[in-house]
Order: structure tokens, then sequence, then C-alpha cells
């Protein structure tokens, strides 16, 4: 594909997936707060079936909002429904991951040092990923273990390892992480389209025919929304891990990934407890600790003169040596015209064209070449430990 017309479809895709994102993390977080906040209604409503109720002020104006036990005495003429946000999401989701992961499989998703893979394998393990994530999780919550949520959390949480585990054993960093991502993502958006949904049409179904809801309709969706509510921060990390090589690319990123979802989903629980009116900022301090020690367990090993001098290195790196490392590793893609067959314009707008920008950008150069190690990106141009040590020694030695 031309690659000006791959830049124009992934930035549509992406603007599109991240607007209807935000409108269905938005009314999700409105109505699991609406749940939330819901008060013993007056008697009067109470006596017509309303179970909560609540006032709110926004925008300059006052709104009371009633939700009944079941349902209404008749239906509404007007009833909004809200599955679309859900759906579009998803819809985007899945073409920018074909786009870029699938389309773009050599480039992204096949990362020759972790499995030797063709195009046509690493789409064939990809979407195989996404259907046995999602099967898995429509098997279990679909049994009797959805009414014990701690049982079927750990279960969960075991299966989510293996998998994470998995996907890091024969797709690029980048691409594991983004395929669970696909997984919790289409996870979200079943339960919608098999939980949520069906369990409303009922619903309304029984109100029009006059007959008594059914309760388990509503309790069902009720535990498919709140698992909704707790893999919405973890997701949300994931759709922006691309940018934080220092999660994805270390040796134990798929416990890096598990680690980040339960500390997310902790956080999330502190909010969701607040709206009830716990405050537990224990929770939210522990969250906060548990980061700090992820950052701290991940950290690179600083790269000294001691260590380079033990592997034979030449300690006395000169600004001509570093000019021509980075020249032949780096400016395929960082530079006027680059040269690279997939990055055709500089990427981020770097461009490293003498020493003084090479300067410039030093701390970003140490954290993605030396400590992350993620750039050269796949390391294409097959730059050598030998050459890493040396800029390592050249950073050290020129920090500002």
């Amino acid at each position: 594909m031309d690659p000006y017309i791959n830049e124009w479809l992934n930035l549509v895709i992406r603007f599109a997936h991240l607007i209807t994102g935000i409108a269905w993390i938005g009314a999700s977080f409105y109505f699991v707060w609406l749940d939330n906040h819901l008060e013993t209604p007056p008697a009067e409503k109470a006596e017509k079936g309303i179970g909560g109720d609540l006032w709110a002020i926004h925008g300059g104006g006052f709104y009371e909002v009633a939700k009944y036990k079941l349902a209404p005495p008749k239906m509404p003429s007007t009833l909004h429904w809200f599955k679309w946000e859900a759906y579009t999401t998803w819809i985007t989701g899945f073409l920018l991951l074909t786009l870029m992961f699938y389309v773009g499989a050599e480039t992204y998703l096949i990362d020759k040092r972790v499995a030797d893979l063709t195009q046509f394998q690493a789409i064939l393990y990809g979407i195989g990923s996404i259907v046995v994530g999602v099967g898995i999780y429509e098997a279990l919550v679909r049994t009797k273990l959805r009414n014990h949520g701690i049982i079927l959390g750990l279960i969960l949480l075991i299966v989510a390892t293996a998998l994470s585990y998995g996907l890091t054993q024969i797709f690029s960093a980048r691409g594991a992480y983004m395929h669970m991502g696909a997984i919790i993502g289409t996870i979200m958006a079943g339960n919608v389209f098999f939980g949520i949904m069906p369990s409303q049409r009922a619903l309304v179904k029984a109100v029009e025919e006059g007959t008594a809801p059914d309760p388990a309709y509503g309790l069902n969706a009720k535990v498919r929304s709140t698992h909704n509510t707790y893999t919405t921060l973890p997701i949300l990390f994931i759709m922006i891990s691309n940018h934080y090589p220092m999660t994805f690319n270390h040796s134990a990123n798929w416990l890096v990934l598990m680690a980040i979802i339960l500390i997310t989903a902790a956080v999330r629980q502190y909010f969701v407890l607040r709206h009830f009116g716990k405050q537990k900022p224990l929770i939210l301090v522990a969250s906060i600790v548990a980061t700090i020690v992820l950052a701290y367990a991940i950290a690179p090993r600083t790269a000294d003169s001691n260590n380079i001098e033990s592997t034979g290195k030449n300690l006395n790196v000169t600004n001509a040596q570093v000019s021509t490392i980075i020249e032949q590793r780096c400016g395929t893609c960082h530079s006027d015209k680059p040269s690279d067959t997939v990055f055709t314009i500089a990427p981020a707008g770097i461009i490293f064209s003498d020493i003084e920008t090479i300067k410039q950008w030093a701390p970003r150069i140490k954290a993605r070449v030396i400590d992350a190690k993620d750039m050269p990106f796949m390391n294409k141009t097959a730059m050598t430990e030998s050459e890493r040590n040396q800029l390592a020694n050249w950073l050290n030695k020129n920090r500002n």
C-alpha cells in the first residue's frame, strides 16, 4: 500500500476509534456512577416501582433521574438505547488492528527475533487468539460462575496471564500488547452484544406484552456491565502502550502487562467504591506504590563505564564515531529523505542532521536505544551491542 494513503487511513480510523471510544467509555462511566449514586426514592415514587432516584445539576439546569426496579408499567414513546458507541468502537478498533498489524504484519506484528512467521501465519494466530480469548470468556460467564465474582475473576486472571505470555512468544512486543487489547476490547463489545442488549430487549418485550419481566435478565446485564467497568482502564493503557516501550520491551513484558492490568483495575475499584460513599484511600495509595515498585523493578541497568570496559569496548568514543553510528543505524528513518520503505517521513519529525541535533535528542536516544532498546525499529538496521555500548558511553560523558 502507498505509504501516504496508509498514513491517511491510519489517521482517519484512529481518530474515529478515539472519538467512539470516548463516547462508549464516557457513557459507561456515567451509568456506573448513576447506578452507584441512586438513593432510596420517596414513597410516591416507590409505589410506582421506582427503585432509586437522584437529583443533579449540570449545564445550568436541574435533572431528576429515576430508575425502576425492573420496568415501567408501559413503554414510553421514546426510549434511548446505548449500543452503537460500543459497536463502532470495536469496528474502528478492528479496522485499525487490521491496517497496522495485519496489512503491516511484516512491519509491526512479526518479529523474526521472536518467531519466524509468514504474514498469513501471523494473521491466523492473531485472529485465532481473539477467538480463543473471547470463547473462553463467553463459556465461563454463561455458567454459574457468573454468580461468584471472585472465583470467576481469579480464573479469568489466570487465563489472561496465559494468553499474555503466549502472545509475547509469537508476536512482536507491540503486537502482543495490542492483541491482548483486542481480546479485552472484543470481550467488552461482546458483553454488550451477547449479554446487555439481549437482556434489555427482553425487558422491553415483557413490558410491551404486559408480562412480568424476568429479573435474571437484568442481573445478567449487570454482571457483564460490571466486567466492562473493570476492564476499561486496562484497555485504555494498552491503547497508549505503543508510546511506552519500557513496558512492552522488557524481557518479562507479559508479566508487566498483567501487573498494569491489576493496578488499573484496582484504581477503578477505588472510584466505584467512592461512588457508594465508601472512602478507601488505601486502595489508591497501594496502586501508586505498586506503580512505583513496578517502575523500579523494570528500570534498565545503568550503562556505566566499568560495564563497558569489562566488555572490551572503546571508552574514548568520538563525535565522529557517534555520528557514523546514528547515520547508519538511525538515518534510514530519521533524516531529511528517509530510505526506509515504511517510514518515508521522519517519525515524530525527528531528524539527526548533525552532532548538535544528536545532542539535542540525547535523552530520547538513551531512553529508546540504550534503555528500552526498541530502536532502531525491530532493529531493522542491525545495530550491534558494541554500538549501543559506544552510544551509552558517549551519552554518559555528554550529559547536560
